[in-house]
């Protein structure tokens, strides 16, 4: 494992970033799961993991720029646009887990199936596209997922897979009828945001 908390290109204490991301307020059972992976690797120690709270579980999705350099009338285009072309796509659940990934700097539970997440992604992207000369990030190598911790330490993977052995997982369903755009920040060593728009899909 290493630290996941290392500061990405761009990044900088006091520095925010405009991102669309799917989260899942009010979502019992996605919150359900997210607990029983804190009980899980709450032995190894919070100087090893940083576990992550219900209000801050999230799924990310696309990245649009930094605040100090993106103007308003930018991102208000772009929700504009978003919100034609996400009502095109119908509200869908998504399963969490029941296993996770142990990533080098996360552990993360994938989202089955993986396809009209792929779709709000895309249509972000498009809309993105409709406002700005260069969508930013990669349109390829998207896996959608929710970290449910991320790692505060290097050392040996080992003793999270033994960890997460020991204990049993049940999935979690998770309703999406949105996507989010928010303002996100990550000072305190952990991804924090207020709401920028609340886009909802198609019924």
């Amino acid at each position: 494992m290493r630290t996941h908390w290392w500061w990405r290109p761009g990044w900088r204490e006091g520095r925010r970033f405009y991102t669309w991301h799917l989260v899942f307020d009010g979502q019992d059972d996605v919150h359900r799961l997210a607990a029983d992976y804190r009980t899980a690797l709450a032995p190894l120690g919070p100087d090893s993991f940083t576990l992550i709270p219900d209000q801050w579980l999230h799924l990310t999705m696309q990245g649009v720029g930094f605040v100090d350099e993106t103007d308003a009338q930018t991102v208000d285009a772009i929700v504009t646009t978003a919100r034609h072309r996400l009502a095109g796509i119908a509200a869908f659940d998504v399963t969490l887990g029941p296993d996770a990934v142990v990533d080098q700097e996360a552990i993360l539970l994938p989202a089955q199936p993986a396809e009209p997440v792929h779709a709000v992604r895309d249509a972000i992207r498009a809309a993105i596209g409709d406002v700005v000369e260069e969508v930013p990030e990669q349109a390829d190598g998207f896996r959608p997922h929710v970290s449910v911790a991320y790692s505060a330490a290097a050392g040996p993977a080992d003793p999270v897979v033994h960890a997460l052995a020991r204990a049993t997982f049940t999935s979690a369903r998770a309703r999406i009828t949105s996507a989010e755009l928010i303002v996100l920040g990550r000072d305190a060593q952990m991804y924090e945001w207020t709401s920028y728009a609340t886009v909802p899909l198609g019924k």
